[in-house]
């Protein structure tokens, strides 16, 4: 039977959720996704679950994942094979706001050229969107995947003038390692360096909002043990962030390790003077994690956060269904076109 993709709507946690299960990571997910919507992805998600049958079904999926081709594709922004964007350019004279999108994958895998959002509600509103590679851990340990982030943010203010981009109006979206990334840049002080010899790390690596979807709000053992149990340790995106194939080998040299994982957990940056965030999450508050994918993507992350940013004048908005909403934005695409749109 075919299925109409266009009334199937889902979301980046389900995305996420649906590639999870079937590597056997992550139990099965809620009745009810978050808010922040990606239908084509979700009807992929489907596909691979085996709901979307037959030939028809599966020529309307490819027919509904096609999108605008960038204006501007692999564009070099470092001399590494992986760092590379996307660039679509929005219509206009002036320059226009950005979203640049930060894709997940543990640090460890994952390309620019998947588990996208739909590019169409930022472009036909005039704004321009990037996606971005960057280096992939266990090879490149961090800080490579974030701080690979960063200089994309320099980059594209450095190539403003050029792609069009208004320099104050820059947003990021981010799913789960890629979220952990948009939060550590939005929440973190700014990197840019006034004395660099290179002018691209000269420009700014702030940004005027975030939306995020099951995101890790922190990545140091102790804590996320703390809040989930043990078998979040179990995720390779942990021990593989430092280079290490397994968590006990992390754990047999932790004083090297502790500094990392302190400065790229994200809750461990935030202040009253930070850009607003939006985060979603799924649903599943099960303690102690049912898995290590239940685990690094669990909504506890969200929850905790949000308390940190509540305690300092932080804004902040919350989506756990059933647990959390916010009273101001249905989902982070609503959030991100307000932001980015806002003329305060």
């Amino acid at each position: 039977m075919a299925i109409d993709i266009r009334r199937v709507r889902g979301a980046f946690e389900w995305f996420v959720a649906g590639i999870e299960r079937a590597r056997g990571l992550r139990p099965t997910p809620p009745d009810r996704p978050p808010l922040l919507r990606a239908p084509a992805i979700w009807a992929a998600v489907l596909c691979l679950l085996g709901v979307a049958r037959g030939g028809s079904a599966q020529a309307q999926l490819a027919s509904e994942q096609v999108e605008q081709p960038p204006t501007h594709a692999d564009l070099p922004y470092g001399p590494d094979e992986r760092q590379t964007l996307d660039f679509w350019s929005a219509a206009g004279d002036r320059p226009r706001p950005l979203v640049v999108i930060i894709h997940g994958g543990g640090w460890i895998n994952g390309d620019k050229r998947l588990k996208r959002p739909p590019l169409a509600p930022f472009l036909e509103s005039g704004i321009s969107v990037a996606a971005i590679n960057y280096r992939l851990a266990p090879s490149h340990p961090l800080p490579a995947p974030v701080h690979d982030a960063a200089r994309a943010i320099q980059f594209l203010r450095w190539k403003g003038e050029t792609l069009g981009i208004d320099p104050d109006r820059i947003g990021l979206i981010g799913t789960s390692a890629g979220a952990c990334t948009s939060m550590w840049l939005l929440l973190h002080d700014d990197l840019a360096d006034p004395t660099a010899a290179d002018p691209v790390l000269r420009a700014s690596t702030r940004v005027r909002a975030a939306a995020v979807s099951v995101g890790q709000t922190s990545i140091d053992p102790d804590v996320i043990e703390s809040w989930l149990g043990l078998a979040v340790l179990d995720h390779p995106m942990i021990f593989s962030a430092v280079g290490k194939p397994s968590m006990a080998e992390v754990r047999a040299d932790a004083d090297r390790h502790r500094a990392i994982y302190e400065e790229f957990s994200p809750i461990n940056h935030v202040d009253g003077d930070d850009p607003p965030l939006f985060m979603a999450c799924s649903a599943e508050m099960d303690l102690p994690a049912l898995s290590s994918g239940h685990g690094i993507h669990h909504p506890l992350h969200g929850v905790k956060l949000k308390e940190r940013s509540d305690a300092v004048g932080h804004e902040c908005h919350l989506l756990v269904p059933g647990w959390s909403e916010s009273k101001r934005y249905a989902d982070g695409t609503v959030f991100l076109l307000d932001k980015l749109l806002s003329l305060e």
